[in-house]
């Protein structure tokens, strides 16, 4: 698999200061880990969203730092945006040791075709988006499949211990939680609307390096 790498440099705009940074295509970012000094750094605007979203949060990430011999392996721990717009905010990167394990969330992919849809009385209803897996990072798989071929039968479910992974990578997850499940199609129709009541938005916590 190709190695991700983004180009950064060390930052001295800290605070509220670095909205100056955003301004001109600059992208704040904090790199921190276990027996490591957390530090400010920046990088192109435009090479930390082609890196988002060829990395998500679960590829192992390169991290070039100016002035250091040596890229530093990271994964992504938060991807902080703006509350309306969505825009880019900030992003922490956390430095793992390729020696030690790992816990992520991998995204679950359905694959395959389910005979039971070819009924249009019935649907699929993927109950579990995750799964929740210890490896080492450089086993980190960017996703997991599921393949749904086997669902024929009406109630019919996949679970956990369905989802194929390498032998070098722990589920962490029940074995038996139902990752995706055979419905009736009129029964999901008929489902009273969920009103959603009113969600006052916390207040954005400090990342790890910095207040901002």
């Amino acid at each position: 698999m190709e190695s991700i790498e983004l180009e950064t440099t060390r930052r001295e705009m800290l605070g509220k200061e670095v909205r100056f940074l955003r301004r001109q295509g600059i992208m704040p970012v904090h790199l921190f880990g276990h027996g490591i000094e957390s530090l400010a750094l920046q990088c192109d605007a435009t090479s930390l969203q082609q890196t988002l979203s060829r990395a998500g949060q679960t590829r192992l990430i390169n991290i070039k730092i100016h002035g250091e011999n040596q890229p530093r392996p990271v994964v992504v721990r938060g991807v902080h945006r703006e509350p309306v717009r969505g825009g880019l905010l900030h992003v922490d990167f956390f430095q793992v040791s390729m020696k030690e394990l790992v816990k992520i969330d991998v995204p679950l992919i359905l694959v395959g075709e389910a005979p039971i849809l070819k009924s249009r009385d019935h649907m699929i209803v993927q109950e579990l988006n995750t799964l929740a897996v210890e490896c080492l990072p450089a086993s980190m798989p960017g996703s997991l499949d599921l393949d749904v071929s086997s669902l024929s039968e009406p109630e019919q479910v996949l679970r956990v211990k369905d989802i194929k992974v390498d032998e070098d990578v722990a589920v962490q997850d029940d074995a038996e939680l139902v990752v995706v499940r055979v419905i009736l199609r009129q029964m999901a129709e008929i489902e009273e609307p969920v009103i959603a009541e009113e969600v006052v938005e916390p207040e954005e916590e400090p990342s790890p390096a910095e207040d901002e």
